[in-house]
């Protein structure tokens, strides 16, 4: 499942729901938390699960559903309406670790049986990193199998009010030590699951210049995708992590200088040396690895 854009969308917005269908995103997030106000909850829960089945068999983006935490006592309510065919995948805020991912396949596969849909169909994207035990517990992503898993996304607003900091950014603008190793642990957790790592949110909507360098940066890192909370920075965001014609064309000169030299560790492209980590990154880079 490709997730280069994830699309913030309110779960109780009618008008935001329709604009949405045109979005070049890869996939809608119909949020039912933090967009959300209390009272609103569950008039969002219905338009969320209305659009859903009608949406989903005509719009190309997947769509996704970030429920209210699982220890609020409204995560369950929110999966019970919203467990319908046309969903592609839930997103789990404030996770404290992979046991929660768990905690919700076993869920998901009651409701999955009551609505007629394959065992196993509603994937998971965790928001790994917004509580301060979550930060204690990234290791548990890789020890155990979580089939449902898809990705792994970041947070660092959330984590700041967790922990009581005034910001998490330093006076020169960059994260706080503690949040960029959130990020980093992000980056680790995904890698060692075997799935995408998917970037944090930039918060300024309106600084396109700001988010596509800070979408380059982050692809160079490691990060296959990215959150976006407004339709502009859509756009943007696919092409900051789509690989170039340059890239498409060098990663194919690699695979096919490995094809020819089946039994070589090591081999020379453009007067560098080029080894199997190289192809690992080739095949990836046109996306059949």
């Amino acid at each position: 499942m490709k997730l280069r854009s994830m699309l913030f969308v309110p779960g109780d917005s009618d008008r935001k729901l329709a604009k949405s269908t045109a979005s070049p995103a890869d996939a809608l997030i119909l949020d039912l938390e933090d967009a959300v106000a209390e009272a609103r909850k569950v008039e969002a829960r219905r338009l969320t699960a209305e659009f859903i089945a009608a949406e989903a068999p005509r719009i190309g983006p997947k769509l996704f559903v970030r429920i209210n935490p699982l220890e609020t006592g409204l995560a369950m309510a929110d999966l019970a309406a919203v467990v319908v065919p046309g969903l592609a995948g839930i997103v789990l805020p404030k996770t404290h670790s992979a046991a929660d991912v768990v905690r919700l396949g076993h869920g998901l596969d009651a409701l999955e049986a009551r609505a007629g849909l394959a065992p196993g169909s509603v994937v998971i994207v965790p928001v790994a990193t917004e509580t301060a035990e979550a930060m204690l517990t990234m290791q548990s992503y890789a020890q155990q199998p979580l089939p449902r898993l898809a990705g792994i996304t970041w947070g660092a607003e959330d984590l700041s009010a967790a922990i009581g900091a005034i910001s998490n950014r330093d006076e020169d603008g960059a994260y706080a030590p503690l949040y960029a190793l959130a990020g980093a642990l992000c980056l680790a957790a995904s890698a060692a699951a075997n799935v995408p790592a998917i970037d944090t949110l930039h918060v300024d909507f309106r600084d396109a210049a700001g988010l596509a360098a800070a979408c380059r940066t982050s692809r160079r890192r490691g990060f296959r995708g990215r959150i976006a909370i407004h339709p502009d920075q859509v756009a943007i965001i696919n092409d900051a992590y789509s690989p170039s014609a340059e890239e498409k064309a060098r990663a194919q000169r690699i695979v096919d200088a490995f094809a020819a030299n089946p039994d070589a560790g090591t081999l020379s492209l453009d007067g560098a040396m080029i080894d199997r980590p190289h192809l690992t990154q080739a095949l990836r880079t046109l996306g059949v690895g």
